[in-house]
């Protein structure tokens, strides 16, 4: 059952092959037989993933049948849940239990989906290769000696190990799309304001999105399904209508714009990559997609635009954890600057205070117009090239990382080097685009991600284009050995 996606359960659950009870008790074994393998997992939730597979397998005896249905899943752990643990990664917050469930929760709570647990990821989702995490870092299945990409490294270890079909992230910068590209999956990073945030511990305000990581875009489908609509609690939800995404995946790809921006191709990018990519663009164009080189011609500023943004909005989130209303207090303070100073230098790794110090020197009265507003008008000048491109095109495709997934700790020295992988990913985070990564292949073993790119609330064409490119290479079917 392990190998079923979200789309082959539903049928299973319907034509009641098996129960969520027996599914959820064979993933919950596998998870304990495997995980310690990969350190996907921060907790595990059996008590209420099995309360939860007996509730929906009453509802279908009952006469439903939504596609979410007992289907089991996973929540990256900076989704609230009510009762249970709720850590973002971080020491800070490791004795925290949310006193409500985020929408995103709530909503797949309520479309009968089952959480098995909460899922690892880099802290405070600071990272791009889930090492920061004050739980331990987590292995890449495809090469256990590998990351497995940030911040939603959890979510992607888990579903590529077949561990569970799916499971919830989170993008600021490219952590879905960049995890998903890592471990053989599709992960799709939403229109900003799509996803509700409220429940979602911040990241960084204007950047973060939540979405689904899964093996195929008919599974991120189905679960963006569950995810998506307005929420008037959070005030960057948007109140337009979610479309029947599953309905859409099967359109025509005949006549479809793809533009392929030059500048993807640089020095940069492993050749190897870049060859995929190419394989990848045939594969479209056979299926009747025409493809046009376009530009983007502030791209080469996105990275230093995006690394003064994210950490002063992370700084400004981030005060809130002082060690006096929840979360991890240092012992015996002296007074209250010392119970400051000491309980966020004890209770947030290296990497988040790096990105705090960052971000308030970059909101400081000397140095706001210098660098934040600056970074702010590249932001638009972002945006203005996507809207630009989007006249000529329909999608924008290109590599999802510049390189495969390094091995552990190789880049926990350099910063900088971990930073510019994203150089792909965040422009769709700066401009609030809808962004998806699919498997494209493999290169040393390790598999390689293609993106894709599209105006806002198009997230259905773009599912549309995976699901076609997925029923016409098996890439995304290719399985880890061992897993």
């Amino acid at each position: 059952m392990h190998h079923m996606t979200l789309a082959e359960i539903a049928r299973g659950l319907a034509d009641k092959k098996f129960s969520s009870v027996e599914l959820t008790q064979t993933l919950l074994a596998r998870i304990a037989q495997l995980d310690p393998q990969i350190n996907s997992f921060i907790s595990l939730t059996q008590d209420l993933a099995l309360s939860q597979a007996k509730a929906a397998d009453e509802r279908r005896a009952n006469g439903e049948s939504a596609a979410l249905l007992g289907a089991p899943i996973a929540h990256k752990d900076l989704f609230c849940t009510q009762g249970i643990r709720t850590s973002c990664g971080s020491k800070m917050l490791d004795n925290f239990k949310a006193p409500y469930d985020a929408t995103v929760v709530a909503k797949l709570a309520a479309a009968g989906a089952v959480t098995l647990g909460k899922t690892n990821m880099d802290e405070f989702a600071m990272g791009s290769a889930n090492e920061s995490s004050w739980y331990g870092a987590v292995k890449n299945p495809w090469n256990l000696e590998h990351v497995p990409g940030g911040s939603s490294g959890g979510s992607a270890a888990a579903v590529a190990a077949r561990l569970l079909p799916a499971a919830t992230a989170t993008d600021t910068g490219g952590s879905i799309r960049q995890p998903a590209a890592f471990t053989n999956l599709t992960g799709l990073k939403p229109t900003y304001g799509r996803v509700s945030r409220w429940g979602m511990i911040a990241y960084a305000s204007s950047l973060d999105q939540g979405g689904p990581l899964a093996r195929t875009a008919e599974d991120c489908a189905i679960l963006l399904q569950g995810m998506a609509g307005f929420d008037p609690n959070d005030s960057t939800s948007i109140d337009e209508p979610v479309p029947d995404y599953s309905a859409g995946l099967n359109g025509s790809l005949q006549g479809l714009r793809i533009g392929v921006p030059k500048e993807y191709f640089s020095a940069g990018l492993d050749p190897r990559i870049a060859e995929l990519i190419h394989n990848s663009i045939k594969e479209l164009e056979k299926l009747g997609a025409v493809i046009k080189e376009i530009s983007l011609p502030n791209m080469q500023h996105a990275i230093p635009a995006y690394y003064v943004i994210a950490p002063a909005e992370a700084s400004s989130n981030l005060s809130r954890f002082d060690g006096v209303r929840f979360g991890y207090r240092c012992e015996n303070p002296e007074n209250l600057e010392d119970l400051y100073k000491r309980s966020r230098g004890e209770g947030f790794g290296s990497e988040v205070q790096r990105r705090i110090m960052v971000g308030a020197y970059a909101l400081s009265a000397g140095y706001y117009d210098a660098y934040y507003l600056k970074a702010q008008k590249i932001r638009r000048l972002v945006k203005n090239d996507f809207m630009s491109a989007f006249n000529e095109v329909d999608i924008i495709l290109g590599p999802t990382t510049p390189n495969p997934a390094w091995k552990l700790g190789a880049k926990s020295s350099d910063p900088v080097a971990a930073y510019l992988e994203d150089v792909y990913t965040i422009t769709a985070n700066l401009a609030g685009l809808p962004g998806l990564s699919m498997p494209a292949g493999f290169v040393d073993g390790l598999p390689v991600g293609v993106q894709l790119l599209a105006p806002y609330f198009q997230e259905g064409r773009l599912l549309n284009v995976a699901h076609q490119y997925q029923l016409n290479t098996d890439w995304h079917t290719r399985t880890p050995t061992g897993f």
